[in-house]
């Protein structure tokens, strides 16, 4: 395993995360201690979790994830072993079932000490605001197109105080964004400067082969205020594993229980990744691997937050860490990407 600090921080993170959204609704708790048993072991030390955990979320199942991982860590022993990262659901009919008081300094209290109890433990590592209260363009839309009847106020102020509450009572210990854009990452980062308030050091965005949105505005943000990206869907939904290409997906596979999760399966994306599958092939190596150890190389990126749902794929995927894709290599994905950009925004 190789092994990196969290931005402005010294916390040694693995460059492989644990991502966890499956535990409890695609795996059982069973499966989910396999896993993590199985990355622990091999030098994973990340994991990644929220209170809306498993996915799609349910009123039925909400928080059921970090209940599975609590339990490990109490079985194991394990809890200062690893660096956890958790987040607070932001508003919505998705998380209604949740709470409807969007990042309200009482929201916030509720969910950090919610998810404590949950993973059982005192404190949380990293702890993230899931993607933005006002609206604008997350979750795979493409462009910005500005609603003059949003009703959001700014806040930025107001969160990052009750945050700085959270880590004055050792509740949390660092502050990261998620589905954010440039200009909300820099009003976090203005309000911290301007007021000594806590810096985010992190963002969670996604990030693969097929969505290089994030090298827009957001690379020179990240790289220039060192706020490290903690890319998701690296693998696309599973898309950039060639299974639905090759039509060997089980009937488990993510998209074939929840089809309506299409945003990486447009003609365009299969396309690109037809185009992938083929490079990756002529190279020897899986478009997994290609897929995992491109994220992993990239000058913004933290740590690169895997999923699976069998040990074998999550074998395959933590061995990425050992693929180096070579200059050559990556002109050839980039030459791909300048025919086919981006077309799973």
């Amino acid at each position: 395993m190789k092994y990196t600090k969290l931005p402005n921080t010294d916390i040694k993170v693995s460059k492989i995360c644990l991502g966890s959204m499956t535990w409890g609704n695609q795996n059982t708790e069973t499966e989910g201690h396999q896993q993590l048993d199985y990355a622990f072991n091999n030098g994973v030390n990340f994991i990644d979790t929220a209170e809306l955990y498993p996915v799609p979320a349910t009123a039925e199942t909400s928080g059921r994830t970090s209940e599975i991982i609590g339990n490990w860590l109490k079985t194991t022993g394990n809890r200062d072993k690893v660096v956890l990262a958790s987040k607070i659901a932001g508003p919505g009919d998705y998380t209604s079932h949740i709470r409807t008081t969007g990042f309200s300094p009482s929201s916030i209290r509720e969910a950090i000490d919610l998810e404590l109890k949950r993973l059982q433990t005192d404190y949380i590592d990293l702890y993230q605001l899931h993607w933005p209260e006002r609206q604008t363009n997350t979750f795979g839309i493409r462009d910005y197109s500005h609603n003059p009847n949003d009703q959001w106020q700014d806040n930025f102020n107001d969160v990052l105080q009750v945050l700085g509450s959270a880590i004055k009572e050792g509740k949390i210990r660092e502050i990261g964004l998620s589905n954010e854009k440039a200009w909300g990452t820099m009003r976090y980062m203005e309000e911290s400067k301007a007021h000594n308030l806590p810096r985010p050091i992190t963002i969670q965005n996604a990030y693969s082969l097929i969505n290089r949105i994030f090298e827009g505005d957001m690379a020179e943000v990240s790289i220039r205020e060192n706020i490290g990206l903690l890319a998701y869907s690296p693998m696309a939904f599973g898309v950039l594993s060639g299974k639905y290409i090759k039509k060997t997906a089980s009937d488990n596979a993510r998209l074939k229980l929840f089809p309506r999760f299409a945003r990486y399966s447009s003609e365009q994306a299969t396309q690109a990744t037809q185009k992938y599958l083929e490079l990756a092939e002529a190279n020897n190596l899986t478009l997994a691997q290609m897929a995992l150890a491109f994220v992993n190389q990239r000058p913004f990126v933290t740590s690169n937050i895997i999923g699976a749902t069998t040990i074998d794929q999550l074998k395959e995927n933590i061995d990425s860490i050992n693929v180096v894709l070579n200059e050559d290599l990556l002109d050839k994905i980039n030459a791909i990407h300048s025919v086919i950009p981006n077309p799973g925004p």
